[in-house]
């Protein structure tokens, strides 16, 4: 009766054709580099207040820690709200003023999920779903967006 064991010549039928090796495998995730680059946060206290982001992407930031940062609505026109960050000493990172511009102009309420994409540059692209997980979508009458003055809040208008 012949021998129907396997031998690790890498010879099998499985995914990676001709095998041979370990190298079609990836990187055990200790070595893969750091990309926080999407995230989102759930607005479960007072929407208006300064809002926490997560201590990964905090990580991610570490060394290049900026003093502002650049909100874009998703579907909104190409307006940057500015808002200043904070760093509490402790790994935590919070978007502060300007905040409360962007979170009105754009309907963040109690129980809104909000997705965030870093775009690079300091640019946060933000995504507002409503408390029944429905994408909000608007589209902007801001003709002036050069205007980086927030104390004239212009909010985005929702479509019918």
């Amino acid at each position: 009766m012949a021998s129907t064991s396997r031998t690790p010549t890498g010879r099998g039928r499985g995914r990676g054709g001709r095998g041979g090796g370990s190298s079609s495998l990836p990187p055990p995730p200790s070595t893969l580099p750091l990309i926080i680059e999407e995230f989102f946060i759930v607005v479960y206290e007072d929407p208006l207040v300064k809002k926490a982001l997560p201590k990964k992407f905090a990580d991610y930031l570490d060394g290049q820690e900026p003093a502002k940062v650049y909100l874009r609505a998703a579907d909104c026109g190409p307006r940057l709200w500015t808002v200043e960050v904070l760093f509490d000493g402790q790994g935590r990172m919070y978007l502060d003023k300007g905040w409360e511009n962007f979170a009105i102009a754009h309907g963040v309420d109690f129980g809104c999920f909000l997705h965030f994409k870093y775009e690079g540059d300091d640019v946060l692209t933000v995504k507002v779903f409503d408390g029944t997980m429905c994408r909000k979508y608007y589209y902007s009458d801001d003709e002036d967006t050069d205007d980086e003055s927030d104390d004239d809040v212009k909010p985005c208008i929702h479509p019918l």
